[in-house]
């Protein structure tokens, strides 16, 4: 995977970003045992993914690569 840029994009780190700040929140509250800041967690960690999908949509991920030929 070091070979390519696998991940190494604005679009990539933004949305694990904002997912991890989704797991911690959610960590938090299960501790304190409060669902509904568990849940609106897992609302942030869904955003997280949403928001990484739309920055890939606006240019900001990796181009899709060629397929691979083998020639037979």
């Amino acid at each position: 995977m070091a070979g390519n840029s696998h991940g190494h994009t604005p679009a990539a780190w933004t949305g694990v970003i904002i997912a991890f700040i989704g797991f911690t929140i959610s960590g938090a509250f299960m501790v304190l045992a409060d669902p509904i800041g568990f849940w609106a967690g897992l609302v942030v960690v869904a955003l997280g993914g949403v928001v990484g999908l739309a920055m890939k949509a606006a240019g900001l991920g990796q181009a899709p690569s060629k397929p691979i030929r083998v020639s037979s």
